[in-house]
């Protein structure tokens, strides 16, 4: 029996990525579906990080940010997958400010604003920042270390280290001065960023500029991708502030669209490349 090619194992690898990161969309739906049973449906997504759902939507997240880095490719795809790696685990570990009453069992009171971080949770955010900030860090040293060695081309990673040098900054230092705004603000920001990122690399891989153009259908669909992210996050950040006294959770509705066109970036993306000797995204 002849040992397999290394393009087959190549193919195989960015196949199994792409469904596992269109897997973590469904754990965390699963999930979410599963606690409403028991906590009703939250005002979003987020909040259900404060019932049972908490693990999946850690883990799930997690697992997507290290898959993102694997699937990062080349050229300007590289940058927006990367950075949406960085964003990814942000998301998980500062969970969302919420409103008083609006999660069973959960105590916060808010003054002059409709949400506000339980305080309660602090400590379990302090800890994820920690280790965000200790593992970012390292992962730019061997990144260095590795384009010293040159075992990679440091002009070829240096937008995504950049971009990780940034946001990594921008974290240590907000959280060691401005704790409170962090704690108000992180996880909506890390979110809008995440998405903003996937409508970008959405329109990037309709419109290549390098490479061969995706067929008109793929095109078509990454546009459609890439507008109902725009307009979703346009609608994430006008409704979220705002209480809704209609009793419907449109927030939750707008988050579940969302991870829905991200679920379909993926199955989209694992469609188009499913035989494609050199199945990394296309380069910039």
């Amino acid at each position: 029996m002849t040992a397999p090619s290394r393009t087959t194992s190549l193919e195989r690898t960015y196949r199994y990525l792409r469904i596992g990161v269109a897997g973590t969309v469904v754990a965390i739906l699963l999930a979410v579906a599963q606690a409403a049973t028991a906590y009703g449906w939250l005002t979003s997504i987020s909040d259900y990080f404060y019932t049972p759902a908490r693990n999946v939507f850690v883990g799930a997240l997690v697992a997507a940010s290290l898959a993102l880095f694997a699937l990062s490719g080349r050229g300007v795809e590289r940058a927006l997958f990367d950075a949406a790696a960085l964003f990814a685990p942000l998301i998980a570990f500062v969970p969302t400010t919420i409103a008083p009453g609006s999660v069973p069992g959960i105590a916060v009171e808010c003054s002059g604003t409709a949400r506000c971080f339980p305080p309660q949770f602090e400590a379990d955010a302090a800890n994820g920042v920690f280790v965000y900030l200790a593992l970012g860090g390292l992962v730019v040293l061997v990144a260095l270390v590795l384009a010293a060695l040159r075992q990679v081309s440091l002009a070829r990673v240096w937008p995504s280290l950049l971009i990780a040098v940034v946001v990594l900054a921008a974290v240590t230092l907000t959280w060691a001065l401005a704790r409170d705004a962090f704690l108000q603000h992180a996880h909506v920001v890390a979110t809008t960023a995440f998405f903003g990122l996937f409508a970008a690399a959405a329109v990037r891989n309709a419109f290549p500029r390098r490479g061969p153009a995706p067929s008109p259908v793929f095109r078509v669909l990454y546009g459609v991708i890439a507008a109902g992210l725009i307009v979703l996050l346009v609608a994430y950040a006008v409704l979220l502030p705002q209480t809704d006294a209609s009793g419907i959770p449109v927030v939750l509705i707008v988050e579940t669209a969302a991870l829905a066109l991200f679920f379909a970036f993926w199955v989209v993306q694992g469609v188009e490349k499913w035989s494609d000797p050199d199945p990394s995204i296309i380069a910039g």
